[in-house]
């Protein structure tokens, strides 16, 4: 608490990205969602360039690291974001949050696969209650997967998780290094919200420009801003104070907040079953990647 700078960019990264589900939900009631996903990025690719340009930055990345940032943005943020924001238009923001917290199961799954990391007993048990938790989420549900919008909204969700997974999976394979990150995040963002606006209009059932409202427009600048930008930017000076294993115990802060908020302002239902699913994740998800240096401190060099 001694360092202003990092507690704020520590609440920024958790309350803003605890927001998204919520904001994304409100935005696609009135406008398709790979145009929420499509303008969010490009919105943020335009922030990035003007920094950039103001800050004499921008340059050409060469063919090599551009492919690598193409393929991170296809997985991170044309599918992962893209089709979650797609999902959101049939299933529930407090749903999509808390399947998507399942994303670090599939992280861990994959890396094991690929010799990244060591199964464990831990490891077990933190999978027997991750997998117990998606079970009570369809408890009650199970029904609803006869609805084909419900069942292909959850389909996207699967989708979206693996992606992002993937794409997790991809940048701990290449062991990324900590380069120009405006400079990447600018080719990330201005691509995949290229290819996610041609999709908006091949895809979308109609795109009546009309129909969109100021709630919706909203919605989506505040994703582009502080969702895609301004929490993007708090995490990295984040993760230079703190270890990433200390910053990703935000992952579960974020799926509160954002159960939370859809209950409080979209007064979505949230049962006993899926409070009980979500502590099971939860708990599932921190067992499994709980290292003792999470709550250590990390000595800073500057």
């Amino acid at each position: 608490m001694k360092d202003i700078k990092l507690t704020l960019a520590i609440l920024a990264v958790a309350i803003v990205w605890g927001t998204t589900f919520l904001a994304i939900r409100i935005a696609v009631e009135t406008i398709p969602g790979w145009f929420v996903a499509g303008i969010r990025q490009l919105l943020a690719a335009l922030i990035l360039l003007i920094f950039l340009l103001f800050t004499k930055q921008l340059k050409w990345i060469g063919w090599k690291n551009l492919k690598t940032q193409l393929i991170f943005s296809g997985l991170m943020l044309i599918m992962a974001n893209g089709l979650t924001t797609l999902s959101e238009e049939d299933v529930t923001s407090s749903l999509a949050s808390l399947m998507s917290a399942c994303s670090p199961i599939l992280v861990f799954l994959g890396s094991v696969m690929i010799g990244l990391q060591k199964f464990s007993m831990k490891a077990v048990f933190g999978l027997i209650l991750c997998f117990s938790g998606v079970l009570f989420i369809f408890w009650d549900g199970l029904q609803d997967l006869g609805n084909p919008d419900y069942r292909f909204g959850v389909i996207l969700l699967i989708i979206a998780i693996s992606s992002w997974a993937a794409g997790t999976i991809f940048t701990k394979k290449i062991a990324l290094q900590n380069q120009n990150i405006s400079l990447n995040l600018f080719y990330q963002f201005l691509f995949a919200g290229i290819v996610q606006i041609i999709f908006a209009f091949l895809f979308s059932k109609e795109y009546n420009f009309d129909k969109w409202s100021l709630k919706g427009i909203s919605a989506t600048l505040y994703l582009a801003i502080f969702g895609s930008v301004i929490a993007f930017f708090a995490f990295h000076y984040a993760l230079k104070k703190v270890s990433a294993v200390q910053i990703s115990i935000l992952n579960y802060v974020n799926t509160i907040i954002s159960i939370f908020l859809s209950w409080l302002i979209l007064h979505e239902s949230i049962s006993a079953k899926f409070i009980l699913a979500a502590v099971l994740i939860i708990g599932g998800v921190f067992m499994i990647n709980y290292k003792p240096e999470m709550f250590k401190r990390k000595q800073i060099k500057e």
